[in-house]
């Protein structure tokens, strides 16, 4: 009975969500940033990108509760089980896990998915997307003697029974199979519904940018799983918000003390060609996005970022000699531009997207106040035209 009760529940969700008028983002608000986005303003403007969610609310009869989930980035969709592309990863600080990066830094490539979740459900998703992996490969399975997968955490203890380990290989075979291009549910869904930012409600956020470089049009698109900072510390389009924000403190209230400084990983994708040394010079940037939103990095945090670049066709192949193209070095300053620019819309639109949560033991996290922010905005003089 409580399996089929979760499976309604978890659709119920799912449903209301899909019905429910698409809810505001960052640029709605009237907050201006910097660069062009795509068509979607969100990761999937890469060509092949996809994205699946899988997102777990429910109530316990035994007053547990759970707020929780999955989210899959496939690099090429389903192509993505074959065909590597391109990654370079990077640790900002390391309170934090992304498995398999050991393998990404040594052969330059991702191979698989990019699976975001709760800091305890970790190991459940690693193996279910091996095992999913197996499963959608069929007769050709025995390619897969070895995979190491990349899955990234962010902890959401204070909303979730973190400990209950309610993720299930389900879910996360369900975050792949769901997985798709176009516009992307940002806020309290997949890996990010319970997550916390700034002591405010967050979650999933996406973004991208399109640039020019020697006459060619290339896109960068980001997707976060915010999870970190302190209240006074947020910024947003340059005005200090934060500290105009006293109410509902999650962390930094005298009583109790903080339980820890949060996370936040960031997944990047480009078109443009680039070398696996060149995408960990693009993840990098990843935090000077977080630097304009306030991020200090604490020392509790685990601030992950990885990228990848799905231009190269003929990664994958073992029957020739390879020829890689790239941008040359002294061209990627419009990339890096893009990715400080999209990350920091992306945080931001975790917030807008996020609605108030109530969770595990009646803890609880605010969303960010949408007509209070406007009216900080334009008090500074920091409104879109």
């Amino acid at each position: 009975m409580r399996c089929i009760l979760r499976t309604i529940l978890v659709l119920l969700a799912a449903t209301s969500f899909a019905l429910a008028a698409d809810p505001p983002r960052a640029r709605d608000l009237g907050i201006p940033f910097d660069g062009t986005p795509g068509p979607w303003n969100a990761i999937t403007d890469v060509a092949g990108v996809t994205v699946g969610h899988r997102t777990l609310i429910e109530d316990l009869t035994d007053g547990r509760a759970v707020r929780t989930g999955v989210t899959a980035v496939l690099p090429r969709g389903t192509e993505s089980l074959m065909r590597p592309v391109f990654a370079g990863w990077f640790a900002l600080n390391g309170n934090g896990e992304m498995t398999g990066t050991t393998w990404v830094e040594e052969s330059g490539q991702l191979e698989g998915p990019v699976m975001l979740t709760n800091t305890h459900s970790v190991g459940v998703v690693r193996d279910a997307t091996i095992a999913w992996r197996i499963r959608k490969a069929g007769p050709d399975a025995t390619g897969y003697y070895w995979s190491l997968p990349v899955v990234a955490e962010t902890w959401d203890g204070h909303l979730n029974d973190i400990n209950g380990f309610h993720v299930a290989a389900a879910d996360v075979g369900a975050a792949l199979d769901g997985a798709a291009s176009g516009p992307i549910a940002e806020g309290n869904v997949g890996g990010g519904t319970g997550m916390v930012c700034y002591e405010l409600k967050c979650g999933i956020g996406t973004t991208s940018r399109v640039v020019e470089i020697l006459g060619s049009s290339f896109t960068v698109g980001v997707l976060v799983q915010a999870n970190y900072g302190l209240r006074d510390e947020l910024v947003i389009a340059g005005v200090p918000v934060g500290r105009a924000l006293p109410d509902h403190r999650v962390y930094s209230q005298p009583e109790p003390p903080p339980p820890g400084d949060g996370s936040i990983i960031v997944v990047l994708a480009t078109d443009a060609p680039l070398l696996p040394h060149q995408l960990e010079r693009v993840a990098r940037r990843a935090a000077l996005g977080l630097a304009r939103n306030g991020s200090i990095a604490h020392n509790g945090s685990g601030d992950i970022f990885i990228a990848f670049s799905t231009a190269d066709q003929s990664l994958g192949r073992a029957d020739r000699v390879l020829t890689h193209q790239s941008i040359p070095n002294d061209e990627l300053d419009s990339l890096f531009a893009a990715t400080v620019q999209a990350t920091e819309e992306a945080i931001v639109n975790a917030m807008v997207a996020a609605r108030d949560m109530v969770g595990d033991q009646g803890r609880y996290a605010k969303a960010l106040p949408h007509t209070k922010l406007h009216e900080l905005l334009a008090a500074a003089g920091r409104t879109a035209p």
